[in-house]
């Protein structure tokens, strides 16, 4: 009954109170919280080196380790787990207790099962600060998550694809002319993270002067310790969610005075959400307005952004597969379904059992957390041969499990591909060689498989 009363209080408060105003006032939660607590400025996550897989006790390995990608131990790891654990639990993680799924067959299992397994209340493997536990469609269950997806579905259209395929052929164009040849730069800060802002301040109507903010806004939204490891502390985090309020805020009015006005209704995800019963008064709803907003950022950066340098990557590593590459061009759509299986640049989501159920021969309670490992399932070797190896024509490529499956399926999936496909179709005529020169840096985290720099150097094409 209490909770009943405190949560009524809490919709009541989220509907009246200004946004910027409630992300102040839950900062200043979170603060005192951590003052009286005495963990104030102490960190969650300090690195430390981690061991080789066979030299933990199966029942110690601890799958959320926000290390495990930047050390290198992820592939190890995961190998072992899959072997001879393939639905683990981990009684004792900073993130509380919860089973690890890890085969290609138990993620789809349990990804298409929507009714046992909850996306809600969130698909990240911790938990957000107090008062950050935004609501977004895709940690939504039917029929609220189909009710909010479908009013921004179309969007990533095949017809509206086709119509933004020369604009992002034009703007891809753009980037790759203004790159210098012949000397070392940052790969990702060049081109991946560039291209993706672009493409972002399209899909939202965005101020495209202002693009990098969005990405920036991303970056923050999935770099929370508490949420999946990351290094950001609670007081960046709330400092720039205020930024993003007052930017998407202020956007949002603009675009509806602009329609209000007769400006001519376009294809972007504002006026989408805009003109849809089930969502034109999201602004008035201020922390789901904030949640599904940053989830169409976040969704429309990281995919893309980490595909596009993880593909430089992998060539690199297998110096033949370029060369093959080279010789045949028409395996770039082929290519791309590799690159994204190889990368995996989301590493998981996560599940909550929502009655007593078995997986694979384990006894999962009610309400007990369940990871799908994508990063895991992509490497697989029951489904995919040499699956630590990049193969370009590799014949089942497409079966890779980074977009998810059933209804919470990646909805952008067919404009991330295009756009993949578009970078190494003009990639290609350009330059003869792109050589990575210097060791990768990965951001920390459990969720994001992100690469952060990726030095490189070009070679131009003779008469390119």
């Amino acid at each position: 009954m209490m909770m009943n009363i405190a949560d009524t209080l809490s919709d009541k408060v989220q509907s009246t109170l200004p946004m910027e105003l409630q992300i102040r006032g839950a900062h200043l939660y979170d603060k005192t919280r951590r003052w009286v607590t005495g963990t104030n400025g102490q960190k969650i996550f300090v690195e430390t080196p981690i061991p080789p897989a066979d030299e933990v006790e199966l029942a110690d390995i601890d799958l959320s380790n926000p290390f495990l990608y930047r050390q290198g131990r992820w592939q190890s790891y995961f190998e072992r787990v899959r072997n001879e654990a393939p639905v683990h639990y981990q009684p004792n993680s900073p993130f509380g207790p919860f089973w690890s799924v890890t085969r290609h067959a138990d993620i789809i299992a349990v990804d298409k099962n929507h009714e046992v397994f909850s996306a809600e209340p969130f698909i990240i493997i911790g938990k957000p600060p107090r008062f950050m536990d935004v609501a977004m469609f895709i940690a939504m269950d039917p029929p609220k998550h189909d009710q909010q997806r479908a009013a921004v579905q179309g969007v990533v259209a095949p017809k509206n694809l086709r119509e933004m395929e020369a604009l992002i052929r034009s703007r891809v164009q753009e980037v790759l002319d203004e790159l210098p040849t012949g000397e070392p730069f940052n790969w990702v800060d060049r081109v991946s993270i560039e291209l993706t802002a672009r493409m972002l301040a399209t899909l939202l109507d965005f101020p495209y002067d202002q693009r990098r903010k969005l990405t920036e806004w991303s970056d923050l939204a999935t770099a929370m310790e508490e949420a999946n490891g990351g290094p950001s502390d609670n007081d960046e985090i709330f400092r720039g969610m205020v930024g993003a309020v007052r930017g998407l805020s202020a956007h949002w009015h603009d675009k509806a005075a602009r329609l209000a006005a007769g400006e001519e209704p376009g294809f972007d995800l504002i006026t989408m959400l805009q003109s849809n019963e089930d969502t034109k008064d999201l602004i008035e709803r201020p922390m789901e307005f904030l949640g599904n907003l940053i989830l169409l950022i976040v969704g429309g950066n990281d995919t893309t952004r980490n595909s596009m340098s993880g593909g430089v990557l992998a060539l690199n590593q297998f110096p033949e597969q370029f060369e093959k590459l080279k010789a045949n061009p028409d395996l770039i759509p082929n290519m791309v379904s590799e690159i994204i299986r190889w990368q995996t640049p989301l590493a998981y989501m996560r599940r909550v059992a929502k009655k007593d159920t078995v997986l694979n021969g384990q006894f999962i309670r009610k309400g007990d957390k369940v990871v799908m490992w994508y990063a895991s399932g992509n490497r697989d070797e029951r489904v995919f041969e040499r699956p630590d190896e990049l193969i370009i024509d590799r014949k089942n490529a497409r079966n890779h499990i980074s977009f998810g499956f059933g209804v919470h399926r990646c909805m952008g999936n067919r404009l991330a591909e295009l756009q993949l496909r578009i970078l190494w179709e003009e990639l290609l005529p350009r330059f003869e060689d792109i050589e990575v020169v210097g060791e990768p840096e990965y951001v920390q985290s459990n969720f994001v498989r992100g690469i952060s720099k990726l030095m490189v150097r070009l070679t131009p094409k003779r008469g390119a």
